[in-house]
């Protein structure tokens, strides 16, 4: 079921001369913020990965269904074999990767004529810029909730940055974080990682193990765990308090 993206109206920020639209198609509902209006290529981008990731759903329904990593697929397209990709890395299934792939898929396309893109997916996010980008860390009903955010190098980028909840959101998780964040190489794994994060970690006393073994996986840069009013963090994690808070 949909649930409005109300964590967008907590950062508000000036974009200046940088373009913010959104993009709507079926389950998608991507937030896009560019140095150049592209509306059309964007939608273009989402509408082409929604259709790789339908083809392979088509092809074989365990794409879909699947909660553990499933064999490569001859000839994937890039969304898709992203996805598979992503999954093998953290043992999940495909589908974990699916909001963060997309989000890849649009960036890319808008990076290859746009300094600066942002596309946010469900709380997962492409990020390509030529200067410094911070990141707020929206963890449900937990006292830092907004007040803290990941500030990423523009020699650190293109990234892909993904926070999973087990008090917020639609996503499956089998954990109890407020938020479960990583940084990666690209938003597919970054997306499927923070999945399997959250899903490790059942209490404060679970975080240290859960960092350690996910910030171990090839093209992991680092990660975060907030429970309540506790944070833990390993890797390349640079805190920093918002504006305003």
């Amino acid at each position: 079921m949909y649930q409005p993206r109300v964590y967008r109206h907590e950062l508000e920020a000036d974009l200046g001369a940088l373009q913010r639209f959104e993009l709507h198609a079926g389950e998608s509902d991507l937030l896009v913020i560019a140095s150049r209006p592209m509306e059309r290529e964007a939608l273009e981008a989402l509408l082409k990965a929604r259709d790789e990731v339908q083809s392979a759903i088509e092809r074989d329904s365990k794409f879909a269904q699947s909660l553990a990593p499933l064999p490569p697929v001859p000839f994937a397209p890039p969304t898709v074999r992203r996805m598979i990709h992503a999954a093998e890395q953290s043992g999940t299934g495909p589908m974990a990767a699916v909001a963060g792939s997309i989000a890849q898929s649009v960036g890319e396309r808008l990076a290859q004529d746009c300094a600066v893109v942002i596309v946010e997916n469900g709380g997962d996010l492409y990020l390509a810029a030529d200067c410094e980008l911070s990141v707020g860390v929206f963890a449900g009903g937990s006292t830092l909730s907004g007040k803290i955010g990941l500030k990423i190098e523009a020699s650190r980028l293109p990234a892909g940055v993904a926070t999973s909840s087990a008090s917020v959101g639609h996503s499956l998780s089998q954990g109890a974080t407020d938020a479960a964040c990583v940084v990666a190489d690209d938003a597919a794994l970054a997306d499927a990682c923070a999945t399997a994060l959250g899903n490790m970690v059942g209490d404060a006393g679970e975080v240290d193990a859960a960092l350690h073994k996910i910030v171990g996986l090839e093209g992991v840069r680092g990660a975060l765990v907030i429970i309540n009013d506790k944070i833990g963090a390993l890797g390349e994690i640079e805190l920093t308090h918002l504006q305003g808070e």
